[in-house]
């Protein structure tokens, strides 16, 4: 009977430990790498936040069942605690990486990498300054580029020689980008002057349309635009004129819309979520380029002429050979002071120390 009952015993052992061992291995093979996303806007507004979730889209598309997304739309970056939660939520539920797709989401996921309480996560910022070398890592590009090239889409098209921008804030990103824009008007018709409007939100479709509306009604023949919604492309279209859009290429208003400087997270996400999932990712803060194809020029619709297609094509081929910058040779402020010298072209950091307009633009 002790022989039955050992031998009992032995065999439920063996059956154990390879039970133990079936699960640990399908655990590892059937690991899932979870990547969550907070958004400032809705993922179909058309513009900022749409192009942030193609890229999570294509992420989730490239890996195939290796990882997984979620998101919380609608956040508002000018809270802290709104910002807190939203990333603690993400990470409940399960997320190992969680990605800050605007601006104001930096300081909490500062706090939260830095605290010592979620070292085992990732964290990724759009458009900051605040990394660390560990689990905190911040991404941009060099949207300068193809801004200019849409200044000179809009400087070789207008008629009244009065250009609308609708921006979100006196913030230096903001400044880059009116500025290159700008640049690219003057270089192509040095006659045609760039008119602002500060709505002080990045996200405010009612704000976004206004300033279109009353540009428009200023005299502006071209919108272009740094919001998030295509609010001004509207308004271009409703007064019969042209617009340039941002962030997504999305032709809502086909009688209007030229072109638009775009992003392609994609791009930068699965290269960082590869060397998440191999296990070399260290922190590196990324400035993307169109060379590199992080950021482009949406393709020109029909309304834009053949000649000032060939031109925009010929200087983007100088930017991305590495021949010509949208910050390079002789540049002043719109008060007169100097931006950049002649013969010197203007690196990252000089760059993002921008204080204001160029000359052209008010």
């Amino acid at each position: 009977m002790k022989k039955v009952l050992a031998l009992v015993l032995a065999i439920m052992m063996v059956l154990s430990f390879s039970a133990c061992g079936s699960g640990e291995t399908d655990t590892d093979e059937d690991a899932v790498l979870k990547v969550g996303f907070i958004y400032i806007g809705v993922i179909n507004d058309g513009g900022f936040t749409q192009t942030h979730h193609e890229g999570t889209m294509k992420l989730e598309e490239h890996f195939k069942g290796k990882v997984e997304t979620a998101y919380i739309e609608g956040v508002d970056d000018g809270d802290k605690q709104a910002s807190l939660t939203a990333a603690l939520n993400l990470i409940d539920q399960g997320c190992n990486v969680i990605v800050g797709t605007s601006f104001g989401f930096m300081d909490a996921l500062d706090e939260l990498a830095n605290s010592g309480d979620y070292d085992d996560v990732y964290f990724f910022h759009f458009s900051g300054s605040k990394s660390n070398d560990t689990n905190f890592e911040n991404y941009f590009g060099a949207i300068e580029e193809p801004r200019y090239l849409s200044g000179m889409v809009a400087g070789m098209m207008t008629e009244t020689n009065l250009i609308g921008y609708v921006a979100a804030y006196p913030y230096t990103e903001v400044h880059i980008g009116i500025d290159a824009f700008t640049l690219g008007v003057q270089s192509v018709n040095p006659d045609a002057q760039v008119k602002v409007i500060f709505i002080n939100s990045w996200y405010d479709p009612e704000k976004e349309r206004a300033a279109g509306d009353e540009l428009m009604a200023a005299g502006c023949d071209i919108l272009a635009q740094h919001c998030d919604t295509t609010g001004p492309q509207l308004a271009a279209a409703e007064a019969g004129g042209y617009s340039i859009g941002y962030n997504y290429p999305n032709n809502v208003a086909p009688e209007a819309y030229l072109t638009a400087p775009i992003w392609h997270h994609d791009m930068y996400l699965i290269d960082r979520i590869q060397k998440i999932l191999d296990g070399t990712f260290v922190p590196e803060n990324y400035y993307g380029n169109m060379a590199e194809g992080y950021v482009d020029l949406a393709e020109m619709t029909d309304l834009v002429p053949a000649d000032v297609q060939a031109a925009v094509f010929a200087k983007k081929q100088e930017i991305v050979d590495g021949d010509f910058a949208p910050f390079s040779g002789y540049i002043e402020y719109n008060d007169g002071t100097v931006m950049n010298k002649e013969g010197h072209s203007m690196s990252v950091a000089e760059i993002w120390e921008i204080t204001g307009l160029v000359k052209g633009a008010k």
